[in-house]
C-alpha cells in the first residue's frame, strides 16, 4: 500500500492494518519529513486519544490529513486483534492505493 499526496509518497508498506476502512501504516514506513504536528484534539470513544498531523509538500499544506494513536486503549488493541500503536492513517485527499 502507498499513501500519496501532491506527487509525494508519504508512506509505503506491505504491512498495513485496516481499521474501520482506513489503512494504518507502520511507523517506520512513514516519511515524517512531510509531516507537521497539529494541535487539533480528538478522542475516539473506543480507540483513545489521537494525534493529528498536517502535510507539507512543495510548499502546499493539507491540514490534519494524518492521525495516529500513540497510546491506544487496551480494549481497542484487543478488538482489532493487533497493536496499532503509532501506526498512521490518512484522509482529506491523500490517495491510499495498492
Amino acid at each position: 500500500m502507498k499513501a500519496v499526496w501532491n506527487g509525494a509518497v508519504i508512506a509505503e508498506s506491505e504491512k498495513t492494518i485496516n481499521i474501520e476502512g482506513n489503512e494504518y501504516f507502520p511507523p517506520d514506513s512513514v516519511h515524517r519529513e512531510y509531516l507537521v504536528p497539529s494541535d487539533t484534539p480528538y478522542v475516539s470513544s473506543w480507540k483513545g486519544e489521537c494525534t493529528y498531523y498536517s502535510l507539507m509538500v512543495e510548499g502546499e499544506e493539507n491540514k490534519d490529513m494524518a492521525w495516529t494513536y500513540e497510546t491506544p486503549l487496551p480494549a481497542a488493541i484487543k478488538k482489532t486483534g493487533t497493536d496499532f500503536t503509532d501506526y498512521m492513517a490518512f484522509w482529506r485527499g491523500v490517495e491510499v492505493r495498492v
